[in-house]
C-alpha cells in the first residue's frame, strides 16, 4: 500500500470497521503527519477519538484533528464537560485500540514507568485494548540505553505493540533511526492487530531452561543453558495467537508477557508439569535442556569434603520426548531440540526418528556466539521431509521461523 493515504472501495475489508481507536498525540515534530492517519481510519469507517499532550498542540491544531475525525480533540485531563461522566475512563473502557503517534522518548518513559499525569498518560493506564506505539525522536535519543530498557519494558512486560522507527533524515538535522513511520504504514500496523493470527485457538507447551539435578542441598548436576531459545519459542507463539504454556527451569528471564509460566527444578518436576498440561496442548516444543542422568541417592544435608574421593552412582532421568511420543495425550505437533558436539545432523536425524517427532531443532554447542548462553543460534531443522540449514542469527529471529514451521505442520 502507498505510504500516504489510500481509499478503500469496500471499508468491508478493513479489519478495522466500526472500531473505537484512540489516538494519542504527543509533542513531537512528527505529529504534522497524524491528520493523514486520522483520515485513513476514517475512510474505513473507524471511529476516532484523539487525545493530545499540551505539547503536541504547538505542532498540529485540535481543530485540524476535531473536523477529521467527528470527536472533539481533548487535551485537558480537568475538563468539566468531558470529565462530567469519568469520560477518560469511558474512553479506555470503550476503546478496541489505542495508538500512540508520535510516541515520543518522554511519553515512552512515563508510559513504561506507570505514570498518568495528563489525559493521554490517564487513558493509556487504564486501558485495557491493545497498545500500539509509533515511535519518533531523534536517533541518539532513539538509541540511548535508557529508551532501549522502556522499550523492553513496553513491549516485553506490558505487551505493547510497535510500527517504526523508520531511518532516514530527521528534522533535527541528523540522520539515522528515529522517523516516525507514514500514515499508511501505522495504519496497517493497527489493521494487523484484528487479522487473525496463525495460533488463535491453539495451546502451545514449552519447555526451557536447564534442569539441576542435586548431590545435596547445595550441589547439583547441570548445564549452561540461558532458556532464552525457549522463551523466544514462547513469546513467539504467544504473539501468533496461542495460549502459551510455559515449563521453565532456573533463568534469570523475565516471563514473556501473556504467557503461563511454571517453574521446575529437576528433570523430574519437568516431566511430572509437562505431563500436567499435555493433554490441553496442540503443540509442544521440548527446547529444555533436560538432564540425562541425576544422583541415585542424593544426601539430604550439605556432604562434607572430608572423607577421601566420593564416589556418585547415577541412573537415567525419565525421557520426556519417548514418553510424549508413546502418550495417548500426544500432541498434533512436537518439536524437539538437539545439543550435539559432533555429527549433527546425523545424531538429530536418529533423534527425530527413535523419538517420533515431527520436527528437531539441532544446534552444535560449544561454538563461540552460538548456543548455549548466546543471544544468538546456528541451527539445522529437520524433518521427516526436510532438512535446512540456517545462518547464524538471533534467538528471536529463530524461534519466529520455528513457530512459521510449526504452524504448517500443524495444518
Amino acid at each position: 500500500m502507498a505510504q500516504g493515504l489510500r481509499v478503500f472501495k469496500d471499508v468491508s475489508t478493513s479489519s478495522l470497521k466500526n472500531k473505537n481507536i484512540v489516538l494519542g498525540i504527543a509533542g513531537g515534530i512528527a505529529a504534522y503527519k497524524i491528520p493523514l492517519l486520522v483520515r485513513l481510519y476514517k475512510e474505513v469507517g473507524a471511529n476516532v477519538q484523539v487525545l493530545m499532550t499540551k505539547s503536541a498542540k504547538e505542532f498540529v491544531t485540535p481543530l485540524t484533528l476535531q473536523t477529521l475525525s467527528g470527536n472533539p480533540a481533548v487535551s485537558e485531563l480537568f475538563d468539566l464537560d468531558f470529565e462530567s461522566d469519568i469520560g477518560h475512563i469511558k474512553m479506555a473502557d470503550n476503546a478496541d485500540l489505542m495508538v500512540m503517534a508520535p510516541a515520543t522518548a518522554n511519553i515512552m518513559a512515563r508510559l513504561a514507568n506507570g505514570l498518568a499525569d495528563d489525559i493521554v498518560t490517564t487513558v493509556a493506564l487504564a486501558t485495557k485494548a491493545p497498545l500500539l506505539l509509533a515511535p519518533s525522536m531523534n536517533v541518539n535519543m532513539w538509541n540511548h540505553p535508557a529508551t532501549q530498557r522502556n522499550l523492553e519494558v513496553l513491549v516485553n512486560e506490558l505487551g505493547m505493540h510497535t510500527v517504526g522507527p523508520e531511518s532516514g533524515a530527521l528534522a533535527c538535522k541528523w540522520d539515522g533511526k528515529g522517523r516516525l513511520s507514514e500514515p499508511g504504514q501505522i495504519f496497517e500496523a493497527s489493521e494487523k492487530l484484528f487479522a487473525p493470527r496463525s495460533l488463535d485457538g491453539k495451546t502451545v507447551l514449552v519447555s526451557a531452561g536447564g534442569t539441576r539435578e542435586h548431590f545435596d542441598p547445595v550441589r547439583y548436576l547441570g548445564n549452561p543453558s540461558s532458556g532464552k531459545m525457549g522463551y523466544a519459542v514462547a513469546e513467539a507463539a504467544q504473539k501468533e495467537g496461542a495460549r502459551v504454556i510455559l515449563v521453565s527451569g532456573k533463568t534469570a528471564l523475565k516471563t514473556p508477557f501473556g504467557v503461563e509460566r511454571h517453574d521446575v527444578v529437576s528433570a523430574k518436576e519437568m516431566h511430572r508439569v509437562v505431563f500436567e498440561h499435555l493433554a490441553q496442548a496442540d503443540v509442544l516444543v521440548m527446547a529444555a535442556a533436560v538432564a540425562d542422568y541425576r544422583p541415585k541417592n542424593a544426601s539430604a544435608q550439605k556432604r562434607k569434603k572430608q572423607g577421601g574421593p566420593w564416589q556418585v552412582e547415577f541412573e537415567r532421568t525419565q525421557d520426556i520426548l519417548a514418553e510424549v511420543s508413546k502418550s495417548e495425550q500426544r500432541p498434533k505437533v512436537v518439536v524437539g531440540f538437539a545439543a550435539e558436539t559432533e555429527k549433527l545432523v546425523e545424531n538429530a536425524r536418529s533423534k527425530l526418528t527413535r523419538k517420533k517427532l515431527d520436527m528437531i531443532v539441532a544446534n552444535h554447542v560449544g561454538k563461540i556466539g552460538s548456543g548455549f548462553e548466546s543471544e544468538n543460534n546456528k541451527v539445522s531443522i529437520l524433518s521427516s521431509s526436510e532438512h535446512e540449514e540456517l545462518e547464524n542469527m538471533p534467538k528471536k529471529e529463530l524461534a519466529k521461523i520455528i513457530v512459521r514451521k510449526t504452524v504448517a505442520l500443524l495444518s
